[in-house]
């Protein structure tokens, strides 16, 4: 934890866990290869419209986190995130998340169907 992330009381303010969902995002697309990069390439801005989160325990200056992102598969032209953020010294759960982002073309019009690229890469990874 770095000491920019934390409140005036030691903790991590709140406004800090959105980056570390973000940084799960940005790991998750380098893997995978949908990245935000991808999206450019593709002509198809992809904005998060939705971001839940649920805070379960304190996070405290000096301590390591683990944030677990999972992949929600679905049909629609969006991407569906969860995120669970635990302290590896005893895997406690410390906060949740889920986020949804959007398609949307080069004149910010919402896109109703896949990208191509998207139905592509969901016939890679998601095929049996």
């Amino acid at each position: 934890m770095r000491f920019n992330e934390v409140d005036s009381m030691g903790i991590v303010w709140h406004g800090s866990y959105p980056i570390y969902y973000e940084d799960a995002r940005e790991e998750f697309g380098k893997k995978y290869g949908l990245g935000y990069n991808t999206f450019f390439e593709n002509d198809c801005p992809a904005p998060l419209v939705e971001l839940d989160m649920q805070y379960k325990r304190v996070i405290r200056y000096g301590m390591t986190i683990r944030v677990d992102i999972i992949y929600r598969p679905t049909d629609s032209a969006k991407i569906v995130f969860d995120y669970e953020i635990h302290d590896p010294a005893d895997d406690s759960l410390l906060a949740t998340a889920h986020s949804v982002q959007v398609f949307f073309d080069m004149n910010y019009e919402l896109l109703w169907d896949n990208p191509k690229f998207y139905s592509e890469w969901k016939a890679r990874w998601l095929s049996p």
